[in-house]
């Protein structure tokens, strides 16, 4: 196989895209592209043996038919900085290679993540996990980012005093906020970033880890625009549909009443965006 290159790659490597208030996203290196996907599922040699169209017709059919393995033959390395609570989000896609920074052996840097008064809402009702979409006052908003940066400061402070007293980094770092940001290295095969993205694109993720998704897959879109566009057609603005589901689809196409009550019906009919 030849070494795939891709101009448009090439010119963003290393750059820094900011993400949130203090935090960015850089492509590091990358292998592959959409001509490695398609020359490992041929598992044929050198360039140029089908056609732009053909290409995109076989990229669309293993991401529809979940023919993964060819995914895995494109690899991203990323250099993320981000607040420790987006970073202990990140780790839990074990399916990757990561090397952060360690407050063992580093003085960490008096960085921490303020949000937008935008983006401060108060509790979902009905997302226990989640806030609301809607933001609250600008007065609420500037209290909780006062009461914030006051509290990180002070944590701050007393780190540094502790240091200058000459205890251990591994024992002064211990009260640092989960605010505060941490830097780190992150390797990942296309197939498995897929799965990253398809889960931290979803509105149902929290805002901060959404906002290094979406950077990341204008990344992904570059190296592989063939692929990107194959994994929004397939899986990210596509529906899963139980055997159940697919019985209340026929029912609608034949004009009968829906096979399903409650709960059930409800997710049914948010799927179909109704």
């Amino acid at each position: 196989m030849a070494h795939c290159v891709v101009e448009a790659a090439e010119a963003i490597l290393d750059k820094s895209f900011p993400v949130l208030d203090k935090g960015f996203v850089r492509l590091v290196d990358y292998l592959g592209s959409d001509q490695r996907i398609v020359q490992s599922a041929r598992v044929s040699y050198g360039e140029g043996t089908k056609t732009y169209r053909q290409d995109k017709g076989l990229i669309n059919y293993l991401m529809r038919n979940d023919h993964t393995s060819p995914f895995e033959q494109v690899v991203f390395t990323f250099h993320v900085k981000a607040p420790i609570f987006v970073a202990r989000q990140w780790v839990r896609h074990r399916t990757a290679r990561m090397n952060e920074i360690s407050g063992r052996y580093s003085v960490m840097k008096d960085e921490t993540y303020l949000p937008d008064p935008s983006w401060i809402a108060l509790q979902s009702e009905d997302n226990k996990q989640g806030r609301k979409s809607e933001p609250v006052d600008e007065v609420v908003a500037e209290k909780v980012r006062s009461i914030l940066s006051a509290d990180s400061q002070k944590t701050f402070d007393s780190y540094q005093e502790l240091l200058d007293m000459g205890i251990a980094r591994e024992i002064a770092r211990i009260n640092l906020p989960l605010s505060t940001y941490t830097e780190f290295y992150w390797e990942i095969d296309l197939h498995n970033l897929f799965h990253f993205l398809a889960l931290r694109l979803d509105g149902h993720a929290q805002a901060e880890i959404r906002a290094y998704a979406e950077v990341m897959f204008e990344m992904v879109k570059t190296v592989c625009p063939i692929a990107a566009e194959a994994f929004v057609n397939h899986r990210l603005n596509a529906k899963k549909f139980s055997a159940e589901e697919i019985e209340a689809v026929r029912a609608m196409v034949d004009g009968k009443e829906l096979p399903l009550e409650g709960r059930a019906k409800e997710i049914f009919l948010e799927k179909l965006g109704r």
